[in-house]
């Protein structure tokens, strides 16, 4: 028989295409086996192991304090290839942890890690201080290390058993203020014009693009503010501290004849002041822990578990009926909108969602937005609104800002309970249109067409701006802010003119807010739970279920694992146009204030009216 050369190569392809094939299937199949294993392992594997008396709950604290973390399991997956890992902590997962170590038997003290906390309002540090009294009521130490403490992070250190610090560290407290940037020469310098609709005498968010400083009105309210949220800073830390009225005060005005006195040495300064109890090493520290504790010989430590392992420990129930929480953090837009920030559309599907299930009971809307647009803003109170004439009670909980939108999103409730330093109020309303007519002037740039009316290109960037539409942009602004005042009214049993009189735009402390009859009462985020269960007629024990976007089949199954998509990817990784000469910091504000210009002037509307009140806590 002759040979075929062909005929064998094709047989030859065809033998090592099944080989390769089936070696596919058996690594995929190998794989998917791996991973089973690995499944029912996590679910059934040993159960989980009795923790031994006197275990201390180590909370590392690592990242920014947050209502709710931000991104996907691919968005993690990215940040950590690309190695730009954004560590966040939830508020709930530490108030859960410690709520639960305060009732625990076995655990015996609690020590707070807080050299890695980046940041948190005072509102959230007043949540998780409250959970650490509790803590302490249940007669279980809170030993705090830090090798430095700021401003926030010492707020909450103020509240444990005892404070330590390295040796070498510091306690920077300074106060609250700002200096704001203004850009009305640099934009005049350039050709741009910004066109300013608003109404609230105190409604300063656009300021820096038409002015070269704060108006009076805009002093005058932050004065207001910031003195206020001073005092109840420096009034909680001498209680908890047991210093007298004044004391945090007076070590700031003697701070270089007191940091002379010992040498130049911060640490001992802190430690004169009585804002310390000791100044110790890290591993001072340790030896200090298995002293007072129970040895860990294994380990060569204390006994101890860490934040991520215990509060997997304590996952939420699934079933029965239970209050809703839907948390309501960032600016607000018009449409979708993922965790950290909020959509109009995508937060009301979500009350709608809470409204039709059955085991839904009552809502808390969590409320930590400086606010955004008027029509998401309005889109979410409808809901809201609908839910409580649907017989399901609704208690706002306003955290660290609840303002401008974030307030307007707050006026269909029960109850309004807010913390005494959240920003809130700024009943406002304003429009920007920028234009850059005299940028194009300078570049020889004409524009020049055909219209059927003279709406038709009345808001052109490379335009002056026509005054007949901004006459119509102020018209609406008017009556947007006649709908907010007439709303709040309504919502606070008042009339409008007494809104106004404490609205145009104007910032309020919770405390001033309570004075002024925007919110119903002072109180925490646990108290606001305990009103809508109340007022739903929970027993004790009722559930708490937050309501979140559909997760991806992913993040169920990590869900089902007790990990978040941060903490599965995590487990891989070691967490441990201006001139170039600019401070990255200075320069990040710049383009972040300067990007509102864009973002104002783009969008299918001609215009958008805007609820923000652009405040913040240094």
């Amino acid at each position: 028989m002759p040979f075929k050369p062909l005929s064998f190569l094709r047989r030859g392809a065809g033998m090592f295409w099944r080989a390769l094939d089936a070696t596919r299937r058996t690594l995929l199949n190998l794989l998917f086996l791996a991973f089973l294993i690995f499944l029912l392992w996590a679910i059934f594997g040993g159960g989980i192991k009795p923790l031994g008396p006197k275990t201390a709950l180590v909370l590392d604290l690592k990242g920014a304090l947050v209502e709710q973390s931000t991104g996907t399991v691919r968005d993690a997956l990215m940040a950590n290839v690309s190695g730009d890992v954004k560590r966040t902590v939830q508020l709930r997962d530490v108030l859960t942890a410690l709520d639960a170590a305060a009732a625990d038997t076995s655990i015996g003290s609690v020590v707070l890690l807080l050299e890695d906390m980046d940041g948190a309002g005072m509102a959230m540090l007043n949540e998780v201080g409250l959970a650490v009294d509790r803590v302490k009521a249940a007669g279980k130490p809170v030993i705090v290390w830090g090798d430095s403490y700021d401003q926030r992070q010492y707020l909450l250190a103020s509240h444990a058993s005892e404070i330590y610090m390295h040796p070498m560290g510091m306690v920077n407290i300074k106060g609250f203020g700002r200096h704001r940037n203004y850009y009305r020469d640099a934009l005049d310098k350039i050709g741009v014009t910004v066109n300013l609709m608003k109404v609230g005498t105190y409604k300063s968010f656009a300021e820096p693009f038409i002015g070269n400083g704060p108006s009076q009105a805009s002093t005058e309210a932050e004065s207001f503010l910031y003195n206020a949220l001073w005092g109840t800073y420096t009034a909680e830390v001498e209680k908890n501290r047991k210093l007298p009225a004044g004391a945090v005060m007076a070590i700031i005005d003697d701070l270089p004849k007191r940091m002379e006195a010992v040498g130049g040495d911060s640490g001992k300064l802190a430690l004169s002041a009585r804002l310390v109890d000791g100044l110790k090493t890290r591993d001072e520290l340790r030896a200090m822990m298995i002293a007072r504790g129970a040895p860990d010989v294994e380990a060569k430590s204390f006994r101890q578990i860490g934040f991520g392992d215990y509060l997997a420990r304590h996952r939420p129930t699934v079933f029965g009926d239970a209050v809703g929480v839907i948390v309501a953090s960032g600016d607000i837009t018009d449409g979708i909108a993922g965790p950290g920030s909020i959509g109009g559309k995508s937060t009301s599907n979500m009350i709608r969602r809470a409204r039709e299930d059955e085991q839904i009971k009552a809502i808390v809307l969590r409320v930590d937005s400086p606010g955004g647009s008027a029509f998401g803003s309005e889109l979410i109170r409808r809901e809201l609104e609908l839910t409580r004439a649907a017989g399901k009670p609704v208690v706002v909980s306003m955290g660290n800002v609840a303002a401008s939108g974030g307030y307007w999103i707050s006026m269909a409730a029960d109850e309004v309970i807010a913390d005494p330093s959240t920003i809130t109020g700024s009943i406002g309303v304003f429009a920007i249109l920028p234009t850059a007519d005299k940028v194009v002037d300078k570049l020889g740039i004409h524009t020049a067409g055909v219209t059927t009316t003279w709406l038709a290109d009345a808001y052109n960037p490379l335009r002056p701006l026509d005054p007949r539409f901004g006459q119509l942009v102020q018209s609406s602004i008017n009556h947007i802010y006649s709908e907010f005042t007439t709303k709040a009214a309504a919502a606070r049993k008042t009339t409008q003119a007494k809104i106004d009189a404490v609205g145009q735009g104007r910032v309020w402390t919770g405390a001033q807010a309570k004075e002024r009859g925007l919110v119903d009462r002072l109180g925490s985020y646990r108290d606001a739970l305990a009103s809508a269960a109340s007022r739903a007629k929970l027993p004790a024990g009722y559930r708490v279920a937050y309501i979140e976007r559909d997760n991806s089949r992913v993040e169920q199954l990590l869900g089902m694992l007790g990990m978040s998509a941060s903490q599965a990817f995590t487990l891989q990784v070691k967490l441990g146009l201006m001139p170039s000469g600019l401070p990255a910091a200075a320069l990040a504000d710049v383009t972040r204030e300067l990007g509102w210009l864009a973002e104002l002037s783009d969008g299918r509307k001609p215009y958008a009216a805007v609820t923000h009140c652009m405040c913040s806590m240094p």
